[in-house]
């Protein structure tokens, strides 16, 4: 086949087996399975796979990738003469969430408690049609689609899938993520950060203890605690650039089982989020400065343990422009101006390694009130796993016959 012809291949292909990719969307989002324990939904896609001549590979655990295409492809080089062009990859991510669904969906969860609250059933789903679209075509470039688990997970899978290989000879990743914010049949698209660096610390105050009728002979847990919710934000406010969209709050916190006791041990847990690479890298050490001067003047001590998230989804100039060459050959109007989100993704450690693009997919049927990510009641409107396997399949033709969509 003329690789031109990889989009209108796709299309024709998704049309032709539309029913079947839903039923597969159903089967997903009514068996989800929480992070590293993908087993279920893993045994589901590689046997989907094969039935289509596949050859999947297992990660050690859950999860797989799948290639298509020659092992080795030759590109134009700069020079016009051919060079060995690099595997194109997409992701997915498989997991589900501890989230009790809540849609009254007639294939609604079936595992209580966990359910396909973030999309991911969608995002599997438009990968595999893309996979056994392009098994019915003869590809003259290699591509690899990669089906990741644990994206959940604080750290996230992505780190295991690069360390089993997953990347080898890869020179461009693409992915997408359901938005219940954005119209179905929109593309989000955002060049730079579209997502923010998450990490999560947990600071345990120290003291001897005492009774509150003396706080001046003790040193006080709670009001060390109380200092560090209301100064250490502001603080650092002050010490960070504002247009990084850096951000710290506090989600727990506790102490103390008497109202007439100051306690010894006091404990505060909060996340910090920052849409700078070169902050999330600097913050840690920043943080603890702070804390020790807030710290420092009530007499109690602290022990800061930082967990370190994962670093922000910095999209690629170059492949955010190919994704949006891409979605405009599915649809001229289709393209709006993608939001950066506060949250997390472990895509952004692929980008650390090559470049690449996450694009929102509008899942909003237009109807009603716009739901959101993460919550029981999330129903993804169906008709964005079509836009997204044609989103998918233009990305290819783009990456390998550039111009000639």
């Amino acid at each position: 086949m003329k690789q031109a012809g990889i989009a209108a291949a796709v299309d024709r292909w998704f049309a032709d087996n539309q029913e079947r990719v839903i039923g597969w969307r159903r089967h997903i989002h009514s068996n989800p399975e929480l992070s590293n324990e993908e087993v279920e939904t893993t045994e589901f896609l590689a046997e989907t796979l094969q039935n289509f001549g596949l050859t999947p590979v297992l990660f050690p655990g859950t999860g797989l990738y799948v290639d298509l295409g020659p092992a080795e492809g030759l590109a134009e080089g700069a020079a016009g003469g051919p060079v060995k062009a690099k595997r194109l990859a997409f992701r997915a991510d498989i997991d589900a969430l501890r989230v009790p669904e809540q849609t009254g969906l007639s294939f609604a969860s079936a595992n209580p408690g966990v359910s396909h609250s973030c999309g991911h059933d969608v995002h599997t789903t438009v990968a595999l049609g893309l996979a056994c679209a392009l098994s019915t075509v003869e590809l003259e470039h290699p591509v690899r689609v990669i089906f990741q688990p644990a994206e959940e997970v604080m750290g996230g899978g992505a780190l295991d899938v690069i360390k089993w290989g997953a990347l080898e000879n890869v020179g461009a990743i693409y992915a997408l993520h359901a938005e219940p914010h954005i119209k179905v049949g929109e593309i989000g698209v955002r060049t730079g950060a579209i997502t923010s660096a998450s990490d999560v610390i947990r600071i345990e105050i120290q003291g001897p203890g005492g009774h509150t009728s003396r706080p001046q002979l003790t040193a006080d847990v709670v009001y060390a605690m109380g200092a560090l919710i209301t100064q250490l934000p502001s603080l650092l406010s002050r010490r960070v650039d504002p247009r990084t969209g850096t951000v710290l709050v506090f989600g727990h916190a506790e102490a103390g089982d008497a109202a007439n006791a100051i306690p010894k041990f006091g404990l505060l847990e909060g996340t910090i989020r920052t849409a700078d690479i070169t902050t999330w890298r600097l913050i840690e050490d920043l943080l603890t400065d702070l804390i020790d001067l807030i710290v420092a003047p009530t007499g109690c001590t602290y022990h800061l343990d930082y967990i370190r998230g994962v670093p922000p989804v910095l999209n690629d100039d170059a492949a955010t422009a190919l994704a949006v060459q891409a979605a405009r050959a599915v649809d001229p109007q289709c393209v709006v101006s993608a939001p950066q989100s506060s949250g997390g993704e472990d895509f952004s450690w692929y980008l650390e390694h090559v470049p690449g693009a996450m694009m929102r997919l509008g899942a909003w049927n237009g109807e009603g009130e716009r739901q959101d990510l993460h919550q029981g009641n999330l129903n993804v409107d169906e008709r964005a796993i079509g836009v997204g396997v044609r989103l998918f399949g233009s990305i290819v033709e783009g990456y390998f016959c550039p111009g000639e969509q």
